[in-house]
C-alpha cells in the first residue's frame, strides 16, 4: 500500500485519527497523531443508543478529521467503529450519515477483530518476548484481553464492560463508595469467569496495558518518580505504584483527582472505575509486573496493512 493512509479509530469514549507515509521503502513515517473526547458512549452506551448529543459529536468531530485529511492529501482512510457503534441499534443508520456527511466509510468490527488489531499494536509496540503475556485495552464500551507472546495469540475476548458502562451502572456517588468497589467486583467475578479460566490455564505473569488509562496512570507514575515521560512505545509503570495511585483514586472526587499530577480531563471521569477493573486483575491473579504499551488498535491496523 502505498501513498498517505489515514487510520480513524471511533471509540467509545475517544476518537482518534493517525495519518501515516507508506510512499517509501522504510517503515510507514508518522505524520499526524490525533484525539478528541467525543464520548460517543455517554447517556446511552448501556441502552444500546446513541444520543443525539453524542451524534453531534461525532459529526463535529469527524468533520474536523475530514478537514485535516485534506491537508495531508491522504489517499486512503481505514476508519474503525468499536463497542458503542457496534452494540447501537442506530449504529448503521449513524454509520450511513456519517458517510453521508463526510465522506468517511465506517467499517463496525466485531469484538474478537479489535482484540486481534490490539495485539498486532502491542506486538509492534514492545517486544512480548516468548513468555505469556496478558494485554488489556479498557475501552468505554468493551475491554479486550488478549493471553499471547511474540509469536501468536493463544486466546482472546471482548468483553462489553468497557469504562462508561461501568460508570454509569455502578458509581453513583464521587468519591466512589466501598459499596460500589463491592457490587462492581461482585459483577466482574461472574463476567470475567472465562478470562479466569484462561488465565490459570495459560499463566501469564505480565500484564500489558493498552494505552488509554494505562497511558495515564503511566504519566502519573512517572511525575511521582521524577521520570521523563515522552513519546514512546513503551512506558513505565510498577505495580506498587498502581496500588498507591488506586488508593489515592478512590479517595477523591472529580475536582481532586483533576489537581493529580499528570492526569488529563479526558481520563478523569472513568479513571476509577477502570482502575477497580485493573485492581481486580492483580488481586485475582499473580502478575509479576506489568508494562504499558502506548500503540493500540490504529497502530494494529497500521501493522496488518504493512
Amino acid at each position: 500500500m502505498k501513498g498517505r493512509i489515514a487510520i480513524i479509530d471511533l471509540g467509545t469514549n475517544t476518537f482518534h485519527l493517525l495519518i501515516v507515509d507508506c510512499s517509501g521503502s522504510q517503515a510507514p513515517k508518522i505524520l499526524h497523531r490525533e484525539k478528541q473526547a467525543v464520548k460517543i458512549g455517554l447517556g446511552g452506551i448501556n441502552k444500546g443508543i446513541i444520543t443525539d448529543a453524542a451524534q453531534l459529536r461525532a459529526l463535529t468531530c469527524l468533520r474536523d478529521f475530514k478537514k485535516t485529511l485534506n491537508e495531508y492529501n491522504v489517499v486512503q482512510t481505514k476508519a474503525f467503529g468499536t463497542s458503542a457503534l457496534r452494540g447501537a441499534l442506530n449504529g448503521v443508520e449513524i454509520v450511513q450519515r456519517i458517510r453521508q456527511d463526510t465522506g468517511i466509510e465506517i467499517n463496525l468490527i466485531s469484538g474478537e477483530q479489535e482484540a486481534e488489531y490490539i495485539y498486532f499494536g502491542v506486538r509492534s509496540a514492545l517486544d512480548l518476548g516468548i513468555e505469556k503475556s496478558l494485554i488489556v485495552d479498557i475501552g468505554g464500551g468493551s475491554v479486550e484481553f488478549i493471553i499471547g507472546n511474540r509469536e501468536t495469540i493463544f486466546w482472546k475476548q471482548s468483553v462489553d464492560i468497557g469504562a462508561q458502562r461501568l460508570l454509569e451502572k455502578f458509581q453513583k456517588h464521587d468519591p466512589i463508595t466501598a459499596e460500589e468497589i463491592q457490587s462492581l467486583n461482585t459483577f466482574l467475578e461472574t463476567a470475567l469467569v472465562p478470562l479466569m479460566d484462561q488465565l490459570h490455564k495459560y499463566e501469564p505473569r505480565c500484564l500489558v496495558g493498552s494505552s488509554g488509562t494505562f497511558d495515564t496512570l503511566s504519566e502519573i507514575h512517572c511525575v511521582r518518580n521524577n521520570i521523563a515521560y515522552g513519546e514512546t512505545r513503551e512506558t513505565p509503570l510498577t505495580l506498587q505504584t498502581f496500588e498507591a495511585i488506586f488508593n489515592d483514586l478512590v479517595t477523591k472526587n472529580r475536582a481532586e483527582r483533576l489537581k493529580i499530577p499528570g492526569m488529563i480531563e479526558m481520563r478523569v471521569d472513568m479513571i476509577v472505575v477502570a482502575c477497580c477493573l485493573i485492581r481486580f486483575l492483580i488481586t485475582r491473579f499473580s502478575f509479576q509486573e506489568v508494562r504499558v504499551s502506548t500503540y493500540s488498535l490504529k497502530e494494529g491496523v497500521l501493522a496488518s496493512l504493512a
